[in-house]
């Protein structure tokens, strides 16, 4: 099965939800030019998540992606808190930042009832997740609005999980995926594998159509997937100079230089394994850090750091997220750079 035979649209590409550095534009831009645009919305609160769905209905017809996080916020652990915050205070210290003026929040938000309300406003052709599957109650009531259900599989089973929990499609994550993996099995990383080493495994285990992500950057690369069977490719790190996304100036300039041949899989974000150029912070501390609290208590604790620290041009604490795989970022209109990754496609 196509993506077009699943869903309906044109271009077998998926542009990945990327929270933090897009919104509605760059979705709308990549339906309109024949993809599957999608729209992060674990950052949102329900009135954000309800006005960028109505830019988007306001400008294209064409079906789109709404995504959210499925995890369980963890219960509030001071000790670990405090642990990792002395160890950023060195950090502190060199910035000038009282840590007890630092709040405690989660940052992320799983998919909720308020959520879910929205999207029975708006319907939307997909709604896809990281971390699994929302609780089953949640997820009837997507199925009931007639949204078709996909989720992220970093192991083969993890693809054999949602298959039996109700996804309609599973997204083949490889291990050179930027930002986060979307692995909730296990937190076991020597069980992350490569695209093209998952992909075949995936596609030979399941029934539902499999969309490979990690790693692509090119057209040859979208039609060697779909040529080993996959349904579409889904592609992120690739849009990130896009006039559409929200990529701030120093992740941008990350992007473009030497310095984005070199990522890591790291925790000290948001406490949860992502893939992301390597700078001062995740040399420093990470990339790995046993200190940082569970996801996505860690966010807070660097905040502060990244705030000062873009304030002066730098990127050094920021999560600069990326794949493996920079070379396919260009500073080219999305609809164009869409068109581009489908060009030995045939139609």
């Amino acid at each position: 099965m196509t993506l077009k035979d699943f869903i309906g649209v044109e271009l077998p590409i998926v542009q990945a939800p990327m929270a933090g550095v897009q919104g509605s534009a760059l979705a709308i831009a990549v339906c309109n030019a024949g993809g599957l645009g999608s729209l992060p919305c674990a950052m949102l609160a329900p009135d954000a998540i309800r006005n960028e769905l109505a830019a988007i209905r306001a400008a294209t017809p064409k079906p789109f992606n709404v995504n959210f996080f499925g995890h369980v916020n963890p219960e509030a652990d001071a000790s670990r808190e405090a642990a990792w915050r002395e160890a950023l205070a060195p950090f502190y210290r060199e910035y000038g930042i009282d840590p007890a003026t630092i709040p405690v929040g989660p940052g992320r938000a799983p998919f909720g009832p308020e959520a879910a309300d929205v999207l029975e406003e708006f319907r939307p052709a997909v709604v896809s997740f990281h971390f699994g599957l929302p609780p089953a109650p949640l997820l009837a009531r997507v199925k009931a609005m007639g949204a078709k259900v996909m989720s992220s599989a970093t192991t083969v089973a993890e693809a054999r999980w949602l298959e039996d929990h109700g996804a309609d499609a599973i997204i083949a994550q490889g291990l050179e995926a930027g930002g986060h993996r979307g692995m909730f099995l296990s937190d076991d990383l020597t069980r992350q594998v490569g695209t093209f080493a998952l992909l075949p495994q995936v596609l030979r285990e399941v029934k539902v159509p499999v969309i490979a992500a990690g790693g692509f950057a090119d057209a040859k690369g979208v039609a060697a997937a779909l040529s080993m069977g996959a349904a579409g490719v889904q592609v992120g790190t690739s849009y990130l100079l896009c006039p559409e996304a929200t990529t701030s100036a120093v992740h941008r300039a990350a992007l473009k230089s030497e310095g984005a041949r070199h990522t890591a899989l790291t925790n000290i974000f948001t406490g949860r394994p992502a893939r992301s150029i390597v700078n001062r912070i995740i040399r420093e501390v990470g990339p790995i850090a046993r200190a940082a609290p569970a996801f996505p208590l860690a966010v807070g604790a660097v905040a502060p750091l990244r705030a000062r620290a873009e304030k002066e041009g730098s990127g050094e604490f920021s999560p600069l997220w990326s794949g493996q795989n920079a070379s396919g970022c260009r500073e080219i209109p999305a609809a164009e750079l869409t068109r581009e990754l489908a060009r030995l496609v045939a139609r």
